[in-house]
């Protein structure tokens, strides 16, 4: 395997400094009852902060919103408790020397009806639309979308407030967010609807709310993804030129690192160029970006959904190590190899990558 030292070099942007290039990518992992993360969460952070992961991105934690969630095991960001649990995840985690930001996300229409802390209560998005052509609750008003940006304010100052490193709002997969970008989706006539341009109003507003809410140098992180759980073939951008008309405006908005996701880190993102998305999107925007997907693992992660287990795959982090070498993207972020190893990244500093454990579909129950 080509030399790992690329992985662990500093990185640093403004007051985050981390001592490598690995990030822990946000993963649902739903053991919180009550959306409480307890101290078996923090010590889950903890352990990966001890071995040598740089920056752990939480599962995704539910603002302050009536229908964030769909899961009352999914942490929430929001209340007395929730927050306390999540002051003593910052301590763990700082208490090793790691650094730490929660991933701030609402589902949107992938909360079915009756699930989640208000059952009663209809889900929300910009169009009332689970998919395309199949809509099942009535569009988001102006003020419903002035609330949602409010939650995410006020998530990213508590934030702050009890010591996290920065934050992830998270606009990808087809959650709430993303249903504003994506057209299948968004059927809106108004400021956050119709164009490019319009439907990507609602992620630049809640950017610019967060970085209103916090100190000038906090750091931002926006996820998006081209792909979304409804449709794995979706597209938001198709050319260069629409990527960099949509990255834009969240550019300018205040977002300071881009985490892109994909199913498979390896693939070129446009015909004629190797690069993967982050690595347009670094070059469309001068920003630093986060990859992502299926690092060491040779099944994507949509597989774990059908039952699969996926083996190690070497052959793939020559890639990413080449990647790295050649500046393409500045971080990438592990997945599921993190679930099943809290060690990965000391192992693979180590030069231990047969040592590596394989990721199976049973690691997902436990929280180690």
């Amino acid at each position: 395997m080509t030399s790992v030292d690329t992985l662990f070099r500093p990185f640093k942007l403004g007051p985050l400094s981390l001592s490598n290039r690995i990030v822990m990518a946000p993963m649902t992992r739903s053991q919180s009852p009550n959306q409480i993360p307890g101290q078996n969460v923090a010590d889950y952070y903890r352990r990966r902060a001890e071995a040598e992961v740089g920056l752990i991105i939480t599962e995704g934690t539910t603002v302050d919103h009536p229908v964030a969630s769909f899961d009352t095991n999914v942490p929430a960001f929001h209340g007395e408790a929730s927050l306390k649990g999540w002051a003593n995840v910052v301590k763990e985690v700082h208490s090793v020397g790691g650094k730490i930001m929660p991933q701030l996300w609402h589902v949107g229409m992938m909360r079915k009806p009756g699930t989640g802390p208000n059952p009663d209560l209809p889900s929300a998005g910009p169009s009332g639309m689970v998919k395309p052509g199949k809509q099942v609750a009535e569009p988001m008003t102006e003020n419903d979308v002035a609330d949602l940006i409010a939650a995410f304010a006020k998530g990213a100052a508590d934030a702050q407030r009890i010591g996290f490193d920065g934050i992830e709002i998270h606009g990808a997969h087809g959650y709430i967010i993303d249903q504003f970008f994506w057209g299948g989706t968004n059927e809106r006539s108004d400021a956050f609807g119709g164009n490019q341009l319009k439907r990507v109003h609602l992620g630049e507003e809640i950017v610019k709310a967060c970085r209103a809410a916090t100190s000038p140098d906090f750091p931002i992180i926006l996820r998006y993804s081209q792909w979304k759980q409804q449709d794995y073939d979706a597209r938001l951008a198709p050319t260069q030129g629409e990527l960099e008309a949509f990255l834009a405006p969240l550019t300018d908005a205040g977002v300071d690192i881009f985490h892109c996701s994909t199913r498979r880190f390896w693939e070129p993102e446009f015909e004629g160029s190797n690069m993967n998305l982050a690595g347009w999107t670094k070059k469309l925007t001068g920003k630093p970006t986060i990859s992502v997907g299926s690092v060491s693992l040779n099944e994507e992660f949509i597989a774990t959904f059908a039952g699969m287990d996926a083996a190690n795959d070497e052959g793939h982090m020559d890639d990413l190590l080449e990647r790295m070498e050649a500046d393409e993207f500045d971080l990438i972020a592990v997945g599921r190899a993190l679930i099943s190893d809290h060690e990965w990244a000391a192992k693979i500093h180590k030069g231990q990558f047969d040592n590596l454990n394989p990721f199976t579909k049973e690691a997902l129950a436990t929280l180690y």
